[in-house]
């Protein structure tokens, strides 16, 4: 039998604080592009729908990862807690990464997180829509500061 994971801090009911700090968390371990740290996050038997591909579970998430951060090189990541209740959090993001050509983009999106009673995540819906910038349009160039507000412009 395997052994029983342990609780992933903070848990729900979610209260602003608590909201804040999963989404930073969540924003850190992306920022790490370690594919296995980051499906760590999750049930073994999480859902997802990342733009228009759907993956389940902790080998598909490992392996979406794996193949998303290949292609998205240098990639950067920052959240913005959006709204919460109990168990559910709404997050807004931007991210930026080149290609293999050395074209840069900044990707906006919403996702919608579901937590089980552990703080694992069970749910996630992303819808990601990527713009092409200039590398000179950059605003974001390694992991966020301690300090830093964890507010999003909108363009």
């Amino acid at each position: 039998m395997p052994e029983p994971l342990p609780p992933r801090l903070p848990l729900p009911p979610f209260d602003e604080a608590g909201a804040r700090r999963k989404v930073l968390l969540a924003e850190a371990a992306w920022n790490t592009r370690d594919a296995h740290r980051v499906a760590g996050a999750y049930s073994a038997d999480s859902e997802w729908r990342n733009r228009g591909e759907f993956v389940r579970g902790s080998a598909e998430i490992v392996a979406f990862l794996q193949r998303k951060w290949a292609t998205e090189h240098d990639y950067v990541l920052r959240k913005a807690l959006w709204a919460f209740t109990d168990n559910r959090i709404a997050v807004r993001f931007q991210y930026e990464w080149h290609d293999g050509a050395g074209r840069w983009f900044r990707s906006y999106g919403n996702e919608n997180w579901e937590f089980d009673d552990l703080g694992y995540m069970r749910r996630r819906e992303a819808s990601i829509n990527d713009v092409p910038i200039d590398e000179s349009q950059r605003r974001f160039f390694g992991p966020r500061a301690d300090g830093d507000e964890d507010g999003l412009p909108l363009q």
